[in-house]
Parts: C-alpha cells; sequence; structure tokens
C-alpha cells in the first residue's frame, strides 16, 4: 500500500500551508487571550486578597476597639438602687412597721454616698459603709436601743445590703 503522490500537487501544498500557518495563528490568538484573561484573574484575586487583609485588620481594630470600651464602660458603672433588707427582725418581735422604718432610716442615711456612684469607689469604701451602719444609733418608742451589723454586702448596679439588729449594750 502506497501514499498517494497528492503532497506534490501545489493546490494541496497550499491547503496544508494554510493549516500550519492557520494553526500557528490560532495558537497565538489563543495564547494571547488566554494570557490576558489570566492576567484579569490575577489582579482580581490580588485585590481581593488586598480587600480581605484589610478587612482583617479593620475587624481586628473594631475588636480592639470595642473590649477597650467595654472595659471603660464596666469602670464606669455606677449604683442605680440601693436596697437594704433586715432580716431578723421578727427574733426581736419587731413589727413590719418598724423594720421598714429602720430599713427605711439606714437607706436615707447610704444614699446620699451611694447612688450614682462609681461602682469601684463603692467597693473600695466598703468599710466605710460598713461602719457608718454599724454605727448608726437606732431607738425605737418602746426606749430600746438597737446596734445594727452588715452581714452581706452584694454590689452591681443595685446594691443589696443584708443587716441583722442586737440590744445595744
Amino acid at each position: 500500500m502506497r501514499i498517494p503522490p497528492h503532497y506534490q500537487q501545489p493546490t494541496w501544498q497550499r491547503f496544508f500551508a494554510g493549516v500550519a500557518i492557520g494553526a500557528i495563528i490560532s495558537w497565538g490568538v489563543f495564547l494571547f487571550i488566554f494570557g490576558v484573561v489570566q492576567e484579569k484573574q490575577s489582579t482580581e484575586i490580588e485585590e481581593q486578597r488586598t480587600k480581605i487583609n484589610e478587612l482583617i485588620k479593620k475587624g481586628e481594630i473594631y475588636q480592639q476597639e470595642y473590649s477597650k470600651l467595654n472595659k471603660e464602660a464596666q469602670k464606669k458603672l455606677t449604683v442605680q438602687e440601693l436596697n437594704i433588707d433586715l432580716t431578723n427582725g421578727d427574733k426581736y418581735h419587731l413589727k413590719e412597721f418598724k423594720v421598714k422604718n429602720i430599713e427605711d432610716k439606714v437607706k436615707n442615711e447610704l444614699a446620699d454616698i451611694v447612688i450614682a456612684k462609681d461602682i469601684e469607689s463603692i467597693n473600695s469604701n466598703h468599710l466605710l459603709i460598713e461602719r457608718m451602719i454599724e454605727n448608726l444609733p437606732i431607738e425605737l418608742e418602746d426606749g430600746n436601743k438597737y446596734k445594727l451589723k452588715m452581714t452581706k454586702f452584694m454590689l452591681h448596679t443595685t446594691l443589696s445590703i443584708e443587716i441583722e439588729i442586737s440590744f445595744s449594750d
């Protein structure tokens, strides 16, 4: 079996030459288009990478600022309310009215010192508050004198103090 001698004919030679030149030109066009597309994608990826890095940095800055503001806000928390609770009034057979009067007297005495003050200063002065409560004279209508003792001190935006009453010596 033999290959026919078509390669010697000029029409076939022109055809094969055109195919070869077309393949080279199309390969060049393909490489050019592929290069342009790859360049666009690489620049887009680089832009996205820089945006991501910027957003990460901004997020870190916002997190630091947020935690800093939270710490400052916690430092500046103030006492909004004062609760006084007399725990052993029934031991001395005190009526609810007398218990309420004692609680109100202590609350009025401490209100100016405690309300709208920051929690840090109240916490550092809790011994002073305890001394004020213990030195507060309580005299009821029956002529008996009582003294108070602070048993519980809970501090947040509401200051809760539990006190006990006992006979004065």
